[in-house]
């Protein structure tokens, strides 16, 4: 029977075969036929701890016995109390510079980074400088599949439909390896032009090809922005939680943002919840006896008690565990595979952040509508292996429970796929 599911980024014409999961444990999933796949790409890059950590399963079911629901305009209840007294405690910090001091609730990325846009407009108006709303963002991010965060990502096939809805936005290029003088001084002199707020994916860019740049360089984005008075945004959605290798990828340029954008690992990847940090100055400028500055944001489901059980059940883990120390032994583990496969003819520009790797696969046909990409989730699929490549980027972000013999799996099987595919195959 034809199934009734619509699923996103599926061209369902295609009639590609769509596998049923039936249950999850550590890295591996368990297929209705019997068969298993290796997660590594932690289910679209959320699973940290693994499939179905004990701890954070019996949390949810704590709390799904105790509370479910509760609007939260006006109300409150523990668990988000302690998630955002806990996201605090490990947001970044500097010396010099404000701590986020107060956290919004939403439900998924995309809606973290539409607070963010929207915390950043409202502070400026609230300010009396509603002139201030341009939105300055750098080249070939990706920040969600809302009509906000469309307009403040890359533009292509996959969002032109939209188009007469996205707004404009300043775009500084990307600070490719050579060329971060001229991404600093293309931003100085967007932000001598007063815009509202500069967006940026701290130290690698996810969707847009797992691109890299350097600690140094985020710092110094950050400190143009400070002297310029134009708020500062991270959105860690992607990068938070260990995945760069330090629990926030702002930590490693001694960056604390204006406003931070955190989902995905938020929960262990068990729950969808989202969370918008901003700085007092942020808050304050919407604190008002004045109804008409309140900030006039929220979902049905902002702050689910479940979510947050399951994200408290998370911050516990970090708190009590050594997850930090599993990074880093994952990423040895990957640097030395993909320190081998770029041995391999077929492979280009190897590159590592963290548990994140990614390499260039040396095709004919590469675009992102080429078949190369659906062959090669095929390829891997037929080897038991959850990969989902970049149009040519094969890339590679795991749970942190992942072990070696897992790995070889993985690393195996992009050999072999480099001597299927490659161009000098």
């Amino acid at each position: 029977m034809t199934s009734p599911v619509w699923h996103p980024f599926t061209q369902h014409g295609l009639h590609e075969p769509i596998p049923h999961v039936v249950r999850a444990e550590g890295a591996l999933l368990h297929l209705a036929d019997g068969g298993t796949l290796i997660d590594g790409i932690s289910s679209w890059w959320v699973t940290t701890h693994g499939h179905c950590n004990p701890r954070i399963a019996a949390a949810i079911a704590r709390q799904a016995a105790t509370l479910d629901q509760l609007i939260f305009a006006g109300y409150t209840h523990a668990p988000a109390e302690e998630v955002a007294r806990g996201l605090i405690a490990i947001a970044p910090r500097a010396p010099d510079q404000p701590t986020l001091s107060h956290v919004f609730y939403s439900d998924s990325g995309s809606t973290a980074v539409e607070v963010a846009i929207k915390m950043a407009l409202g502070y400026w108006h609230n300010l009396g400088q509603p002139e201030r709303h341009r939105i300055l963002v750098l080249e070939h991010g990706y920040h969600g599949d809302t009509i906000g965060t469309m307009s403040m990502g890359e533009r292509g096939v996959y969002n032109a439909a939209w188009t007469p809805l996205l707004f404009d936005v300043g775009t500084i290029p990307f600070p490719a390896p050579g060329a971060e003088q001229a991404t600093l001084d293309a931003l100085e002199a967007a932000c001598a032009l007063r815009p509202a707020a500069f967006i940026v994916e701290p130290l690698i860019l996810g969707a847009g090809g797992m691109l890299i740049y350097p600690p140094h360089v985020l710092g110094e984005m950050a400190a143009i922005c400070r002297r310029h008075g134009v708020l500062f945004i991270a959105d860690e959605v992607m990068t938070g939680w260990g995945r760069t290798g330090t629990l926030f990828a702002c930590e490693q340029a001694g960056v604390v943002p204006d406003i931070m954008a955190v989902a995905k690992g938020i929960t262990g990847g068990a729950l969808p919840l989202a969370a918008t940090l901003a700085t007092a100055a942020i808050f304050d400028a919407h604190c008002s006896t004045d109804r008409a500055r309140l900030f006039y944001h929220s979902s049905s489901y902002t702050a689910n008690a479940i979510a947050c059980a399951a994200a408290a059940e998370n911050l516990a883990i970090w708190q009590e565990e050594d997850v930090l120390g599993r990074i880093a032994n994952l990423a040895q583990g990957i640097a030395a595979r993909l320190d081998t496969l770029s041995r391999h003819p077929a492979f280009a520009h190897p590159r590592q952040l963290g548990t994140i790797a990614a390499i260039d696969l040396i095709a004919a046909d590469a675009g992102y509508l080429s078949d190369l990409a659906p062959r090669l989730r095929a390829f891997f699929l037929e080897r038991g292996l959850l990969l989902r490549p970049l149009g040519n980027t094969i890339y590679l972000l795991p749970p942190y429970c992942m072990d070696a013999g897992q790995l070889d799996r993985i690393f195996d099987a992009l050999a072999e796929a480099g001597d299927f595919f490659g161009a000098n195959a």
